[in-house]
């Protein structure tokens, strides 16, 4: 099969084949984002949810601006490995709100998320293992005091990866209504 002149030109040109065009630049190649291997979730311009991130994941978390990391896990859950330093050396800040399982998901938890979302400056990452309690800790803090229907809340939990801490999430918004 015979290639079209026009193709042959292109690709010519672009190899710098063709005489005068030894002087031509390619154009800068534009920074490419660290690879990861988390999925992060947007419920809202700069609020990124997660489950557990990698340890080589905080390069690619901090290229997206992120300058707080907020993590929901209970102590011990993360054995292996120093996240604080992890968060730290990736140039980012660290905080723990330790949220142990559905149980753990209460308006004292809620509002301490709330005090350190408004505290931080610029994007913020929340994580636990999952993202379960994230989505769970967020659906009952905007219900609460974020001015969103129940409804409203627990979809945007929902976003925030909220699957199994929804029954817990409704019976106190239930309770408290």
């Amino acid at each position: 099969m015979r290639q079209p002149f026009a193709t042959i030109f292109v690709l010519a040109s672009a190899l710098g084949l063709l005489a005068g065009c030894q002087t031509h630049r390619a154009a800068p190649v534009p920074a490419v984002m660290p690879a990861t291997s988390i999925e992060l979730r947007t419920p809202r311009p700069g609020l990124y949810t997660a489950g557990q991130p990698a340890a080589g994941d905080w390069s690619a978390v901090a290229a997206r601006g992120v300058g707080t990391v907020i993590d929901l896990r209970a102590p011990g859950e993360l054995k292996d490995r120093d996240e604080p330093a992890e968060v730290r050396a990736a140039g980012m800040r660290y905080l723990s709100i330790p949220v142990a399982g559905a149980g753990g998901i209460d308006d004292a938890n809620a509002q301490r998320l709330r005090t350190a979302l408004e505290a931080a400056n610029g994007p913020v990452l929340v994580h636990c293992a999952s993202g379960n309690r994230v989505g769970g800790l967020l659906a009952l803090m905007q219900a609460r005091s974020g001015g969103m229907t129940t409804e409203q809340a627990l979809e945007f939990g929902r976003k925030a990866g909220m699957v199994g801490t929804e029954a817990r999430v409704r019976e106190l918004l239930d309770a408290g209504e």
